[in-house]
């Protein structure tokens, strides 16, 4: 029998419970993983309160990363063997003991990636490097991320970084080590924020990327840069046509297309190479037990520093 995480009606962490139910069987173009790590991700807070629709009328379960090693494969599932190490996304109800995977979605961890570590990729990686393929950030840019020290923030400097771009990252004066650690050049938060950036970079920037949502900062982004093109928000996608700028879900009415979907999947097995090769880097915060779930979401919410991870 698998421990899965649930809830019956929308509201704060306490609708969170915890259920017994038979273990799942995977189906043609499954995997069954028995579950070692699991990434807390606001969407789900955000999809508990109804800040985001929910399908039917429940219990919803809740999560979509993770990490842990084959038990099962389905039919038609190339390329995996019970045992396998792996991370996966985009599940349905990853807060569990034992989960089924898409086995596209689902990819084998290289020696020294470790569960916690997977685990933290899914959302934040796949957001971030869709963000900056779609923005076609190149080495002759000079890209400004609102909320760099943010788990999506962190994974896009270091892509950004890749791509060869000069990358300046708003954060505050507690996380800007670690934004500079990651190769981007830490700039203050608050008042005067459009000042300091063009003291940064006198000819400006040439990209944004939100990955905050904090008040004022899509009207500094469109004083800094005209080409409202290359501003994007992952945060506040409900303004991106108010304002005529990208977004890339958030609560955007326009749904990310085909090949940016693509490109989400595909980050996962990118940043798994990378990670195993010393190129990324994770920053991984307290883990909770797999009961403690709604103990995480809070932390989550509070802001707490680093990837958070159930461990069931």
């Amino acid at each position: 029998m698998a421990q899965v995480v649930q809830f019956s009606q929308i509201g704060g962490p306490e609708v969170l419970e915890v259920a017994t139910v038979p273990d799942p069987v995977a189906g043609p173009g499954q995997l069954v993983v028995a579950v070692e790590a699991i990434g807390v991700n606001p969407i789900e807070r955000k999809l508990r309160t109804g800040v985001r629709p929910l399908p039917g009328d429940g219990p919803w379960r809740t999560g979509s990363d993770g990490a842990g090693t084959v038990t099962a494969v389905g039919v038609g599932v190339d390329g995996f063997r019970v045992g396998d190490p792996v991370a996966f996304l985009g599940a349905e109800g990853a807060y569990a003991s034992v989960v089924v995977t898409d086995a596209d979605k689902t990819f084998v961890r290289p020696e020294g990636v470790t569960a916690a570590q997977g685990a933290a990729l899914g959302i934040p990686a796949g957001t971030a490097y869709q963000a900056i393929r779609s923005l076609g950030i190149r080495d002759d840019d000079t890209l400004l991320i609102h909320g760099g020290s943010g788990a999506v923030g962190q994974a896009a400097i270091q892509f950004a970084v890749l791509m060869g771009a000069r990358v300046l990252a708003t954060t505050s004066d507690a996380r800007a080590e670690r934004v500079s650690d990651l190769g981007a050049e830490p700039i203050a938060y608050g008042d005067g924020l459009t000042g300091r950036v063009l003291e940064a970079a006198p000819d400006s920037v040439t990209a944004i990327l939100d990955c905050a949502g904090a008040d004022g900062v899509l009207e500094a982004s469109i004083e800094l840069l005209e080409d409202t093109s290359r501003i994007a928000t992952i945060v506040l996608g409900a303004r991106g046509d108010e304002l005529g700028i990208r977004a890339f879900s958030g609560g955007s009415a326009v749904p990310l297309t085909a090949q940016q979907q693509q490109w989400r999947t595909e980050a996962m097995p990118v940043a798994l190479a990378l990670l195993a090769t010393g190129y990324f880097d994770v920053e991984l915060g307290e883990q909770f037990a797999l009961t403690d779930a709604a103990a995480a979401q809070t932390a989550n919410e509070n802001g707490a520093p680093g990837k958070l991870i159930l461990v069931p």
